[in-house]
C-alpha cells in the first residue's frame, strides 16, 4: 500500500480546509495514504467542528486573523500565523485507522518528535495527564496555550510545540496537524519534512511516493472552499 506525498501549496484556509477534507472523502485511490505540508495564503486561523463561533471570536478579539475557517476535525483554535501545517490521510481497514484515537495522536506524534531531536530540538510527548480543575469548565482553547496528553512538548520549558485533531470516516482517518515554529527554534524545515516522511512510512509500512494532485481536484476544491467560506459554515454553531 503506496504513501502519496503531495505537493506543497499556499492557499487561503477555506481552501486548505476543503482540500484535506476531499483528500478525506474523493481521493481517488481510496486504498493509499496520503500526506501534504501546506502554507496560507494570509493569517488564518481555524477552529474545530463542534466549537461555537462566539466564543471563537471572544477568544481572538485582540488579535483577530485575516482568515477564520471551520475544521471537519474537531479541537479547539488553531493559529497558523506561524505553524507548520501537515494532513495525513490513513485508509480504512490499516491497523492505525483501526487504532483507538489516543492510540493513533500518540504514535504519530512519536514519529514527529523522532524528527524533531534528530535536529537537536528538547522534544518530548507529554504522556501525563494532570488534573486540571480549570479545563472542565473552559473547554479547548488556542491550540499553543496548553499542552494536552499526547501532545508534543519542549522538555525543558513545558511548552507546546505540536498539537493536531482527528477525524475518522468511512474511507479513513483525517489528521491535521500544527507545529508551533517559535518553541522550535532554528530547524531545518527541508529536511524535517523529508525525515518526517521517512518516519511516517515507516509508522504506516508504506512506501513514499512523489503523486500528482488529482485531475478532478481544482474544480471540486474551489466549490467546497467556496461553501465553506461562507457564513453558514463558520457560523453554523
Amino acid at each position: 500500500m503506496p504513501l502519496d506525498i503531495l505537493s506543497t501549496r499556499s492557499d487561503s484556509a477555506a481552501a486548505n480546509m476543503a482540500t484535506d477534507f476531499l483528500a478525506l472523502q474523493n481521493y481517488p485511490h481510496p486504498d493509499h495514504a496520503r500526506f501534504r505540508h501546506y502554507d496560507w495564503q494570509q493569517t488564518a486561523c481555524t477552529f474545530g467542528f463542534g466549537q461555537k463561533i462566539a466564543w471563537v471570536r471572544e477568544q481572538l478579539t485582540n488579535d483577530p486573523p485575516s482568515q477564520l475557517c471551520r475544521r471537519p476535525t474537531g479541537g479547539g483554535i488553531v493559529d497558523h500565523r506561524d505553524d507548520w501545517t501537515y494532513s495525513l490521510v490513513i485508509p480504512r481497514g490499516h491497523d492505525v485507522y483501526d487504532a483507538r484515537a489516543v492510540a493513533s495522536y500518540e504514535a504519530i506524534h512519536r514519529s514527529l518528535t523522532t524528527c524533531l531531536r534528530e535536529q537537536g530540538c528538547a522534544a518530548a510527548i507529554k504522556d501525563t495527564c494532570e488534573p486540571d480543575p480549570e479545563c472542565a469548565t473552559k473547554g479547548p482553547t488556542i491550540c499553543f496555550d496548553r499542552a494536552e496528553l499526547f501532545d508534543v512538548i519542549h522538555e525543558e520549558s513545558g511548552r507546546k510545540i505540536a498539537g493536531a485533531a482527528q477525524k475518522r470516516a468511512k474511507r479513513g482517518l483525517l489528521f491535521q496537524g500544527s507545529i508551533w515554529r517559535p518553541h522550535v527554534g532554528d530547524l531545518d524545515w527541508d529536511l524535517f519534512e523529508t525525515t518526517f516522511i521517512t518516519q511516517i512510512s515507516t509508522l504506516l509500512e508504506m512506501e513514499a511516493t512523489p503523486a500528482p494532485w488529482p485531475e478532478s481536484w481544482d474544480e471540486s476544491i474551489d466549490a467546497l472552499a467556496e461553501s465553506y467560506a461562507t457564513p453558514e459554515w463558520i457560523e453554523r454553531r
